[in-house]
Formats: structure tokens, sequence, C-alpha cells
């Protein structure tokens, strides 16, 4: 008696007495995949890759080493574009710089705010309603023309320095933190950064990644403490940083760098020690409290300066 002719259960025309370890239907060498034992058919492999559960690190991000920083490339990006706008159209940065509470006169010029409403003058900034100042800002930077050293163009310099920055530490921070913690980080400090300039220096228009950087600066410290390593060279990159906001004071916003470096600490502290089995949910409610927080503060200073 002939024994019954088996097909590959994908492949029905290829007759094969090869049959999968885990699922035992029929598999040509086309469906064919190494095993440890045999061999396992395509669906199978999938199967199993979708039971596996992915190692995360610390801090609750996907571990994938050598996996490509796309949100620090886009965080560049994006910066690049908004200097790009700027040489096109010189009035971007007026429009979107960070901007607590400035007037505008009948001349078109720009005026501090000083109280109440003055006739012919317009409110402009955070203060009138543009909350989104307090983001956009941090993706402008000095136009070229600007030079705060002498004759060097630091308008230039803002951005190189800035990207520079960005790119060495925002790849670090990033593969610590997966994609969504590390870009919430960045603009929860670019936020806290804002929020400080208009606390203590509304009238100022502020522009630059400065306050989201410093941010990732504090998230590196933290996220090394954690992690248990050698503290003595990143102690003495923190203080680099330190001493930066203090000789930039004079050109540069103190209150942004001050406001990023602090909600950068306070976030990757959230991010670190969130008890392992509601990671997640106690990382995000306090991203979202301490959004919270940073909002209410505008209000509250809309409300003084008002008042």
């Amino acid at each position: 008696m002939e024994a019954a002719v088996t097909t590959c259960y994908r492949h029905p025309s290829y007759e094969t007495y090869v049959s999968c370890v885990r699922c035992e239907r029929f598999i040509c060498p086309d469906c064919m995949r190494e095993a440890a034992v045999g061999h396992q058919c395509v669906e199978c492999v999938k199967e199993g890759h979708r039971s596996v559960r992915q190692a995360r690190t610390a801090f609750g991000g996907a571990v994938a080493r050598g996996a490509v920083p796309v949100v620090t490339y886009v965080l560049i990006g994006l910066n690049v574009l908004g200097y790009l706008a700027e040489l096109i159209r010189p009035e971007v940065v007026d429009r979107f710089s960070m901007t607590g509470a400035g007037l505008t006169g009948p001349d078109g010029g720009r005026y501090l705010y000083v109280s109440g409403d003055l006739p012919g003058f317009d409110v402009i900034g955070v203060l009138d309603g543009e909350w989104y100042r307090l983001l956009t800002g941090s993706f402008l930077h000095l136009p070229p023309g600007d030079s705060a050293l002498g004759s060097v163009p630091f308008g230039v310099l803002h951005i190189v320095f800035n990207m520079y920055a960005l790119w060495n530490l925002g790849r670090l921070v990033e593969e610590q933190l997966g994609r969504a913690r590390y870009l919430g980080l960045y603009l929860l400090s670019a936020l806290g950064g804002s929020v400080l300039v208009y606390l203590i220096v509304p009238s100022d228009s502020v522009v630059g990644a400065s306050g989201a950087i410093f941010g990732l600066a504090a998230a590196f410290y933290v996220i090394s403490r954690r992690l248990g390593r050698d503290m003595g060279a990143v102690n003495r990159f923190l203080a680099v940083f330190l001493i930066w906001m203090l000789i930039s004071a004079g050109f540069t916003s103190w209150q942004a760098h001050l406001g990023g470096l602090l909600t950068g600490a306070a976030v990757t502290v959230v991010y670190a020690y969130a008890p392992a089995g509601r990671r997640t949910a106690v990382q995000a409610a306090g991203c979202v409290v301490l959004a919270a927080v940073l909002v209410l503060l505008v209000v509250l200073k809309t409300s003084a300066l008002t008042g």
C-alpha cells in the first residue's frame, strides 16, 4: 500500500515529508526555519517572536542596542528647519519666540510691558494667550546677525553649540529612556525653562533649545547615579554645564537653563525610581502632574501681571 503524499501547507504543489516541530504541519524548504531541534514553519516562528518579552532598561525603555536615535534626529531637524525659517522670514523670531509679556506700539516697535492697558499699544506674548510660545521658542535660535561676543557671529554659534550638545546627550539619554519617555523629558524640560523665564523676566524675549538640553544634562546625571556608574566623570560633566550657565548669563537666558535643568532632573527622578510593578503608570502620572504644576504657575503669573 502506497503512503499518502504529503504537501507543504503553504505551497500545496510541493511534495514534502518534513513537518514543523511545533504545529506538525508539513513544510517545504522555503517555509523551513532552523530551530534548536528540527525545523519550524514561518507562522510558528512569528508567533514565538511575539510571545518573547522584550528586555527593558531600568527606566522602562526597550533595550535596542545600536538602534537609530530617531527622536534625536527629528529634534535636530526641527531646530534646523526653524533656523532656516528665520533666515527666510526674520519675523518668525518675533512671532514664535518665548515672549512672556510685551507691547507693540502704533509704529510697530516692541516695548517692555509694565502693567495695565496703554492706548494704541497691543499686548503680545503668553500674557495675551499665546501659550504656544512656551514651546516654539525652544525650536528657534538667535539670528545670524546677533553678536554678543564682539565680532563673533553668536547667532550661528548658538545653534551649532546647542545641536552639538543635543547630538551627544540625546543619543545616550534616548537609548536608556526609550523614544516616548525621552520625548516627554525633552518637551517638559523646554517648557520648564520657558516657565521660569516667564516667572522671573516676563518682558524678555528668549529663543534656543538650551533649556531642553540642560534638562538632558540633568537626566544624564540621574541616569548615571541610578545605574551605579562612576560619578567622577559625570560630576565633572555636569560642572561644565553649570559653569557654562554662569558664564553665559550675560548673553543668554540663565533662567531658561536653570528651569530646564530642574525640570529635567524632576522628570528623570520619576522615571528612575518609579516602582517596577507600576512603572509606566507612575511615570505617566508624574509627567502629567509636573506639566499641570507648570501650567498652574503660568496661570498664577498671568493673573499677577494682569491684576
